[in-house]
């Protein structure tokens, strides 16, 4: 995986994915080769052409001659529990180019645009030598934007015609945006949704040398503005160094407090409560026998009394 082989790519993205007994050993092991890549994050409601504009960054890289690493987020599928594979097929373009590795992610019901583990699976394509990893988000609304504590850049595609440019724009998925993409701007209303961020935008105060969003327009089905997207990203790498370092530190944050929170929750399941008994607690809660607040704190000094006894 490290000499960039995709079959074992591939084999420890699913090893991760699956959260198998052996994944936090194989980031354990290949974590000190990590930190290299930069990761694109392209995030925006359902229908703006995300994936055709992934497809197009891809080319772009490329002839760049920068080495890529995909992970689109795709809804799940419901018979399968695996990923609907929309994204994937329309990359496939890029199949027979060893230069270009890509690969879907179910969300399996985890909120915020993500999976649970396309962090970790970033990982292992920085670790594969990867210059840069992209990732789709499965589309997004107003407060799933968990792009942020994932990506070194967030690009947020917008579309027009969606008939209330006032509604696209609200809190969340605005706040995040390092770049926006009015994408599918050969049709009408795209100046007006431009003028609409631009309004948005002029109401944010930026501090002097501070980066400012831009407001590219792009037509991703043909390639239009997307080499100046690509200029856009690099000079935000360039003159964001400091807020590069700020975004991978909340990162591991959140992170850590992720895995302690579901390892807390693993350990108290299997070690401390007996076979249905968190059922029960939670039957009593919606009984209305008990608030919420004092289970979580009964469990708390449960399991802090288990951790002495040991």
């Amino acid at each position: 995986m490290l000499a960039g082989d995709a079959r074992a790519i591939a084999r420890a993205i699913s090893l991760i994915e699956d959260e198998s007994p052996g994944a936090a050993d194989l980031v354990g092991a290949i974590f000190a080769r990590t930190g290299r890549a930069y990761l694109v994050g392209v995030t925006g409601p359902p229908g703006a052409g995300k994936s055709t504009l992934v497809d197009r960054l891809i080319a772009e890289l490329r002839k760049a001659s920068r080495t890529v690493g995909v992970i689109a987020v795709d809804p799940t599928s419901p018979f399968t529990g695996g990923a609907v594979l929309g994204d994937r097929l329309r990359m496939q373009a890029h199949a027979s180019d060893e230069g270009v590795f890509i690969r879907s992610m179910a969300t399996r019901g985890h909120l915020g645009g993500l999976a649970r583990t396309t962090g970790d699976a970033a990982l292992v394509l920085d670790a594969a030598g990867r210059d840069v990893i992209v990732i789709e988000t499965v589309g997004v609304g107003q407060d799933e934007v968990d792009i942020i504590r994932t990506a070194d850049i967030s690009v947020v595609t917008l579309v027009p015609g969606t008939g209330d440019e006032v509604q696209a724009l609200k809190a969340g998925i605005m706040e995040i945006a390092d770049i926006f993409v009015v994408n599918k701007a050969d049709r009408e209303g795209a100046d007006r949704l431009v003028s609409a961020v631009e309004a948005n935008l002029a109401l944010q105060t930026y501090g002097e040398g501070e980066w400012r969003p831009p407001i590219l327009k792009t037509v991703a089905t043909s390639g239009r503005g997307v080499a100046e997207l690509v200029e856009a990203i690099w000079r935000f790498r360039e003159r964001s160094v400091s807020t590069q370092a700020d975004r991978r530190r909340i990162r591991s944050e959140h992170r850590l407090r992720e895995l302690v929170s579901q390892r807390f929750m693993d350990h108290l399941e299997r070690d401390v409560l007996a076979s249905g008994e968190l059922r029960a607690v939670v039957d009593r809660i919606a009984a209305r026998q008990v608030d919420p607040y004092s289970a979580a704190s009964d469990l708390l000094h449960r399991a802090l009394a288990d951790s002495k006894r040991v």
